[in-house]
């Protein structure tokens, strides 16, 4: 995380000790918070995790980001009113897994959120799906902005050509300059424009799957996707991190005819849970692919493991809710 503005020359400063970051939750003012003082009075700035004084978000709109959206080069969207969030499909790429043919919505998307809190500061957490080739540009790039990168590992096995996925995270008072970092490095992708969703045609029985996650599922670029997120307060960095940024077990769905489909997931765990949740996955026959972590200083600490599956849909599911039923999670809209 990169905690302060980042300098002309790319690098970061020093992050803020407690007593300064809250020096300037309290300095904010009204107009440096244009289009979130309304939502923003409505319950404290700061509050208290473990004993912490921690940064809570502020509600935002669409129109508080379109300095974003113009940098980023597409328009975004809101989730729960607190996180812009927007989608780079790798419609580009012509990945093979297992001698499955990889669509942009079942493992090859990159994406972006901002959050706005009541320090002034705005965070930005992302992933980046990124071909062998474009990795170390796009690495170059990041530390020439003074973004951090907090993983770089794999979704899938023995993909061709060769993929990898870095999750990045910046942190500071100029958001302009997070956004513009963020476009630098997918300007080192051959990430397409976007283009419109077609209309989904997925021959899965997705009642039957949502009856045995115990969750609703929902059609997203040419994939069925259910969500969970952690049911506790996550803290990054002395900073709240709104439901479900960071903190959620994904499963992708990607139809392959008669009912059958292919599984790529990613399960989020506290270290206790983690041996247990591997070994359940493993007899329910869902192979794991990376065990890591996506963050440097979430609290709890959380780990990710991708997951990996071709069966029977239903079964699945079915494998994949025994292994949920381990860990502290909620469904999520």
């Amino acid at each position: 995380m990169v905690s302060g503005d980042p300098q002309p020359d790319g690098q970061a400063r020093r992050p803020m000790s407690r007593r300064r970051l809250l020096a300037a939750g309290a300095l904010v003012s009204v107009p440096a918070l244009a289009g979130t003082v309304a939502a923003a009075h409505a319950e404290p700035a700061t509050g208290s995790e473990g004993g912490v004084t921690t940064v809570k978000p502020l509600p935002t709109t669409e129109a508080d980001w379109k300095d974003i959206a113009d940098v980023l080069g597409r328009p975004g969207s809101m989730a729960r009113g607190l996180v812009y969030h927007t989608d780079y499909p790798r419609h580009d790429l012509h990945v093979v897994s297992r001698g499955i043919t990889v669509s942009s919505g079942l493992a090859l998307g990159s994406h972006v959120a901002f959050v706005r809190y009541a320090d002034g500061s705005t965070m930005m957490m992302g992933d980046l799906a990124v071909a062998e080739a474009e990795l170390q540009h796009v690495t170059k790039a990041l530390q020439r902005h003074g973004i951090e990168q907090t993983a770089i590992h794999k979704h899938l096995l023995a993909q061709s050509p060769d993929m990898w996925w870095t999750h990045v995270h910046g942190h500071g008072h100029d958001p302009v300059a997070l956004a513009r970092g963020m476009r630098a490095a997918m300007d080192r992708t051959g990430t397409p424009p976007p283009r419109p969703h077609g209309p989904p045609a997925i021959d899965l029985d997705t009642d039957g799957m949502d009856a045995a996650l115990g969750a609703k599922g929902s059609h997203y670029d040419g994939v069925y996707k259910c969500v969970f997120a952690r049911r506790e307060t996550i803290v990054d960095g002395g900073h709240v991190l709104p439901p479900g940024l960071g903190a959620i077990s994904a499963f992708n769905f990607q139809s392959l005819g008669g009912g059958r489909a292919a599984l790529n997931g990613d399960f989020v765990m506290v270290a206790d849970e983690v041996q247990r949740v591997l070994k359940t996955l493993t007899r329910g026959g869902i192979e794991v692919v990376d065990l890591h972590n996506h963050g440097l200083r979430d609290e709890p600490r959380l780990f990710f493991a991708h997951v990996w599956g071709v069966d029977d849909a239903v079964r699945l599911a079915k494998a994949l809710r025994t292994a949920v039923d381990l860990t502290n999670v909620r469904t999520f809209p």
